[in-house]
């Protein structure tokens, strides 16, 4: 993991309507939150900026369902942020 992200502390799956979800996942380190889709990246929280994968930030449709739940919002309000550079696009995996 990328030396910014901080050191791992614990992970746990996403929860939905019917429990843990399978191969959507949390990451907690020292530093910040990760959000990983089955074995890639996705987004980060980290002192109080977003950085999202370039290559797998809108990866498919399921990738995309979680990568809301994690920012609390929709696709349209994430492209926005990455357009006005409130969202950094960098290569996480």
């Amino acid at each position: 993991m990328k030396d910014f992200m901080g050191n791992f502390q614990s992970v746990r799956n996403f929860e939905g309507r019917n429990g843990p979800v399978r191969n959507q996942f949390l990451i907690f380190t020292d530093k910040g939150t990760i959000f990983q889709s089955y074995s890639s990246i996705i987004a980060v929280y980290i002192g109080g900026k977003v950085y999202l994968d370039e290559n797998y930030w809108d990866y498919s449709v399921t990738t995309g369902k979680y990568r809301n739940m994690f920012l609390e919002e929709s696709k349209k309000e994430t492209e926005r942020k990455i357009k006005e550079k409130k969202y950094i696009l960098t290569n996480l995996n």
